[in-house]
Formats: structure tokens, C-alpha cells, sequence
């Protein structure tokens, strides 16, 4: 059991769930991931995010703003061991080839299937 600094809240870890379907909640999504594991400091974590609609088109060149730098964001909080999981029913519907995305990006059937599978197994849901 660890005791969050701040919270008094005693848990033996969190399991979250960030879901994202806009382009433009992709940098505000990020953000609070990272604030996130900041504020749980050394707790044990399972963290997802969670994209859908038209939230994938981030992954096709020259689609969105400031690809480049919500990528290393991405990267970072990878490297911080958060998973990462894209839509396949939206990237089909966006005309993104799963073959373009980045290596560290996971793939799901169905986005809402898997946020209800998260939940299903004690995940708290978060949509920024």
C-alpha cells in the first residue's frame, strides 16, 4: 500500500485510462498523463491512452499540427511505460495505414471496445 503525498488515499496502485478522439485534445491528453505520473510519484501504475475518431490522424503525415512534437511527447511517456493504442475502425475510416504509424503504437479492433474492456477490469476512465 503507498499513500499518494497530499491525497492521504492508501492503494496499492492505479490503473487509468485516457481516452482521446480529437486532434486537438492530443497535446491537453498528453499534458495531464504526464502531471499524472508526476503526482503519483512512485506508485505502481497501468496506464493507457486510448485513441479514436478522429484523434488518429495525428499518426498521417502532414494531417495535424505539431506532429513532431506530440510524437516525442508520446515517446517520453512510453518510455515511462504507458501504452499507447489506436482505433483500427478509425484509422480504416481516416484512410491511415497501420503500417505508418509509429512502432511504439498498439493497435485495437475497436477503441470503444477496449475502453470498456479497461473499465471492465477496474480502469478509472479520464477524457481531457
Amino acid at each position: 500500500m503507498i499513500t499518494v503525498e497530499g491525497y492521504g488515499e492508501q492503494m496499492d496502485g492505479f490503473k487509468v485510462v485516457f481516452h482521446v478522439d480529437e486532434v486537438s485534445k492530443w497535446k491537453l491528453t498528453l499534458v495531464n498523463v504526464k502531471n499524472f505520473l508526476e503526482d503519483i510519484a512512485d506508485a505502481e501504475y497501468s496506464i493507457e491512452i486510448v485513441a479514436n475518431a478522429e484523434a488518429v490522424i495525428i499518426f498521417a503525415d502532414n494531417r495535424a499540427e505539431n506532429t513532431e512534437e506530440l510524437v516525442g511527447e508520446m515517446k517520453f511517456l512510453i518510455s515511462k511505460g504507458v501504452t499507447i493504442s489506436a482505433c483500427r475502425n478509425a484509422l480504416r475510416a481516416n484512410v491511415i495505414a497501420e503500417e505508418r504509424l509509429p512502432s511504439f503504437i498498439s493497435i485495437v479492433p475497436a477503441g470503444v471496445t477496449r475502453l470498456a474492456i479497461l473499465q471492465r477490469q477496474g480502469y478509472s476512465y479520464i477524457k481531457p
